[in-house]
């Protein structure tokens, strides 16, 4: 589902500290890719962890102090045309399963968010090397391997279409949206 592009509060601390909460920033995709991937999701992620709509997260935890610089980037960022993101395969995680996309576009915006935020990046962010969206994750390792066999088994490449960027506050559970950067 894509975010609400209302802002959330700024500032908002984080469970009981004194900063705030962390930024996550996705790549959203068209509605019919969304909800096919949320389908998916629905019916192989675990019930009591599945808290989240799908998505492909650009960014796990940029610094919630920072979200004035993040909402410019991100705004800088989606000042162009949406682009085709290519879903290339079918992964196995070892116990989980994901949809794995490729777009120069994608890598190349992607590149220019990580070098303003260099200094920020957690280990996680900085070794980002493919985007895919997740559809089953923390599960018994057979279960993957049965849920992958069949997924890949049916499997055909398709482009969906990158829409724009997300941005959300990370408070441990459902992310809190931040606002919606759509591309021109």
């Amino acid at each position: 589902m894509p975010p609400d592009p209302r802002p959330a509060r700024a500032g908002t601390l984080h469970e009981g500290g004194s900063s705030p909460a962390p930024l996550v920033v996705t790549l959203l995709l068209d509605e019919v890719a969304q909800q096919h991937f949320d389908r998916l999701r629905a019916a192989h992620f675990p019930a009591a962890r599945n808290h989240l709509a799908a998505h492909v997260t650009l960014f796990h935890a940029l610094p919630g102090e920072r979200v004035a610089d993040v909402r410019g980037e991100l705004a800088a960022g989606a000042d162009r045309p949406a682009f085709g993101v290519a879903v290339t395969a079918v992964r196995f995680l070892g116990r989980g399963v994901a949809y794995d996309l490729a777009a120069p576009e994608l890598t190349a915006l992607r590149d220019r968010l990580a070098a303003v935020f260099t200094a920020d990046l957690t280990p996680q962010d900085r070794q980002w090397r493919r985007p895919h969206v997740t559809v089953q994750n923390k599960v018994d390792p057979a279960v993957a391997r049965a849920v992958h066999a069949r997924l890949a088994a049916g499997f055909q490449p398709w482009t969906a279409e990158a829409r724009g960027l997300g941005l959300w506050w990370y408070r441990g559970g459902p992310w809190e949206p931040a606002g919606a950067y759509r591309f021109a």
